[in-house]
């Protein structure tokens, strides 16, 4: 039987000699850019947008309140980096229905190539600047006001009106306090007070008071320590709660388990810590829908209470929006 294919074998093997050879397939060049940073969810009627501006690298000694061994250890259980930890910058964008209003701008140019990308994303996701009429403020750190500028000192959200606390206006704005800052925050109030007086120029920079509601459905709530004025946002629609909580938390990683870790940004430790503590309890109790500027993007889920004053963070999970 081998002897009669073996002519066979023969004549195939010469036909695939004369075939030209299949060409190598080429290297495809990788693309390395991310998708653009925007998650969408509904709360009730209003329509939640959450915009990344990037995220950076913090040292971990600027946590304070725990020891080196316990750090290094809640540190790994949630494979963050040490010596360096990220942090995401995210800001929130609500269309009410009547209002668009954007709950902190990012940092824009101010603190490196990691963050700046607020309007890009804004526009990714199906908005633009000009189209925001409300902007609201959790403080006024530099990664939180920065993008209110553009690069030509303008304002980047030019029909805008932007409502700070009264607390925050008046420590961020004060010429006294800048002068006996460190020298190496003086930086910080002058930015704040180039930005406010942008806005203060066109009679679009306005403070508001605890409890202030700053338009129908979004409400002013005191969480003062990070800042004398720092402040979370309820909002609220068709009997559903999104708390918008600012800088409550810096690393997730170690201060939903260890509320009393601080960091250093803190301008009051101690009521930084109590703010933290007390949020935690009230969102854990009340199972509210929690948003964190600096919490891993999109910044959305809930806190879990894991033990008396241990909480864990569960993120909420990629859905599609209801048609």
């Amino acid at each position: 039987m081998f002897k009669k294919l073996t002519p066979i074998l023969a004549v195939s093997a010469a036909l695939l000699a004369l075939m030209p050879a299949a060409p190598a397939i080429a290297e495809v060049p990788m693309v390395k850019s991310q998708v653009p940073g925007y998650y969408r969810m509904m709360v009730g009627q209003f329509e939640v947008t959450a915009l990344f501006d990037g995220a950076i690298e913090l040292d971990v000694k600027l946590l304070r309140n725990t020891k080196p061994d316990e750090l290094k250890w809640r540190l790994a259980r949630h494979f963050v980096g040490n010596p360096k930890m990220q942090t995401a910058v995210n800001a929130y964008l609500i269309n009410t229905g009547k209002n668009l209003v954007l709950v902190d701008a990012g940092a824009a140019g101010f603190f490196g190539p990691g963050l700046g990308n607020i309007i890009s994303n804004m526009k990714a996701s199906g908005y633009d600047p000009s189209q925001v009429d409300t902007v609201v403020v959790t403080h006024m750190h530099g990664d939180h006001i920065g993008g209110l500028a553009d690069a030509n000192s303008q304002a980047a959200f030019p029909n805008a009106v932007v409502h700070v606390s009264q607390a925050d206006n008046d420590y961020w704005l004060s010429e006294k306090n800048a002068a006996g800052a460190p020298a190496d925050v003086q930086g910080l109030f002058k930015m704040a007070r180039d930005i406010a007086g942008i806005y203060q120029s066109h009679g679009k920079w306005k403070t508001f008071s605890d409890g202030s509601e700053l338009v129908p459905g979004i409400r002013a709530v005191k969480a003062n320590g990070h800042t004398p004025g720092h402040t979370a946002f309820s909002v609220e629609s068709a009997d559903q709660k999104l708390l918008i909580w600012g800088d409550v938390i810096h690393a997730h990683g170690v201060q939903f388990s260890q509320p009393e870790v601080s960091i250093e940004f803190d301008v009051d430790q101690d009521q930084a810590v109590a703010t933290r503590r007390s949020l935690l309890y009230a969102m854990a109790t009340s199972k509210t829908l929690v948003a964190g500027m600096h919490l891993p993007f999109p910044g959305l889920g809930h806190v879990r209470a894991d033990a008396k004053g241990v909480y864990s963070w569960v993120p909420i999970e990629y859905s599609p929006l209801p048609k």
